[in-house]
């Protein structure tokens, strides 16, 4: 079936849509693409959309890095976007409905573009295939719920302002019910594996688990539409939704957890093994992450706001370890039956890109898998409180580490490592410029 009848059947399923958006993710995590008419569907769907490449590539506040490669020495070229496995989406997170296309950026000759987060994860996922392997993801997302006016969401049903702590409080969800119907409901229109809905254990903060899938790029995808439809519902419930990693000083922060597994040719999971303790694969994938780390921590903690999420006795994790059914180190081995036996990753905000989340740490295995070194011994109780190595707790640290590590050259190209550095050290630049209230009232007088 040729682009032109996809759009015409779709769009005759879908008669109340008014027009298309379609855009990819930058290294930010931020949708950057184009609204237009509902004739342009065919034209978007057989690749006829291009945009620059160095898109991908911006600031956070979707400005050109200075000095950037992409955009002068480059010409600043434009590049095909071509529609993502998951085609074409009804978007009802609009005030209108609408379509939206997801898209990956390609070179003029068709070949991928190393720069675009999404081809970097599906190089990852392609040397897994190419050993006759697969990997099945599931990731949890943390966010808070907000008045606009605010720092306290007012409940739905009451109208009582929410500001008490309580975890795992089935009260506090009803007070959202009507939110989180939408949520769930726009979630089935996608195909995105919405499943336990949790509060957690700051005020006004929730945590929506994604069930497993085999495919880490449709987990990462799903990750992307999800915090769109929770940005998209919460503004049309008159609330504000955040992933940022630490929104509020004295609340906890917000996490991108992954869970992951491996399986064979045949299907069966190389983690398993008959005992709690899994296999020797899974100690393997274990020592590959301990190793990759602290120099993957630019991309699981990658804003300057991230490293507020770090703080000792945090729920976060600040020691390179690993243990079983300990949520105090950075990996945790979860109990249950031998079937899903699975790593759990622990070190992510929910403010990083899940694309290059996804690419650091299966990478980062995929080496352990190949290396066949053991991991150190797995960290028995509080974690906080022992003498192990520590993450980098300032953003300027990993930026550098994450630019000489020879563990992410392997993971990620040149082109991408170049345009991540560059943006991140701008925008440090930036927040270093920027002079606090509190630092004025605390210095002005007394320094």
């Amino acid at each position: 079936m040729d682009a032109k009848q996809i759009a015409e059947e779709w769009l005759a399923a879908h008669k109340d849509v008014q027009f298309v958006q379609a855009g990819f993710f930058d290294l930010n995590g931020q949708l950057r693409g184009k609204r237009m008419p509902l004739a342009n569907l065919a034209k978007v769907l057989d690749g006829g959309v291009r945009m620059p490449m160095s898109l991908a590539g911006v600031d956070i506040w979707g400005c050109d890095p200075e000095g950037s490669a992409m955009v002068f020495e480059s010409g600043d070229g434009d590049g095909i976007c071509q529609p993502t496995e998951r085609g074409v989406v009804l978007n009802n997170i609009t005030m209108e409905p609408s379509a939206f296309v997801p898209l990956v950026l390609h070179n003029e000759d068709g070949s991928p573009f190393a720069g675009d987060p999404r081809q970097a994860l599906a190089n990852v996922v392609d040397r897994f295939k190419a050993r006759g392997l697969t990997v099945v993801v599931a990731t949890e997302l943390e966010f808070y719920l907000s008045d606009p006016e605010a720092d306290y969401p007012a409940s739905q049903i009451t109208g009582e302002v929410l500001d008490r702590y309580s975890m795992l409080a089935v009260d506090e969800l009803d007070h959202f019910e009507p939110f989180l119907n939408d949520v769930y409901r726009l979630c089935t229109e996608q195909g995105i594996p919405a499943d336990a809905a949790i509060s957690e254990n700051g005020s006004g903060q929730m945590e929506i688990n994604l069930n497993h899938v085999p495919d880490p790029l449709r987990a990462a995808d799903d990750a992307m539409l999800f915090k769109r439809i929770i940005r998209g519902v919460a503004r049309k419930h008159g609330l504000n939704a955040s992933f940022m990693a630490k929104p509020y000083g004295d609340r906890s922060g917000s996490g991108l957890h992954v869970h992951f597994s491996v399986l064979d040719q045949a299907g069966a999971n190389i983690f398993a093994n008959g005992t709690p303790e899994g296999s020797d694969a899974l100690k393997f994938a274990v020592a590959g992450l301990l190793e990759a780390m602290p120099d993957s921590m630019a991309i699981f903690a990658p804003h300057y706001n991230s490293y507020r999420r770090f703080a000792p006795q945090s729920h976060a994790p600040g020691a390179v370890a690993w243990g079983y059914e300990n949520r105090t180190t950075a990996i945790r081995i979860p109990g249950g039956p031998d079937v899903a036996r699975r790593i759990e990753h622990r070190v992510s905000g929910a403010d990083a890109n899940p694309y290059l989340v996804l690419a650091a740490i299966l990478g980062a295995a995929l080496s352990g898998l190949d290396a066949a070194v053991q991991p150190v011994a797995p960290t028995r109780g509080d974690a906080y409180s022992q003498p192990l190595p520590q993450l980098p707790r300032q953003w300027d640290t990993a930026i550098d580490s994450f630019a000489k590590s020879p563990v992410m050259a392997e993971i990620f190209a040149p082109v991408l490592r170049d345009m991540f550095v560059t943006a991140k050290r701008q925008e440090s630049v930036r927040f270093m410029a920027e002079v606090s209230e509190f630092e004025r009232k605390t210095y002005r007088d007394t320094a």
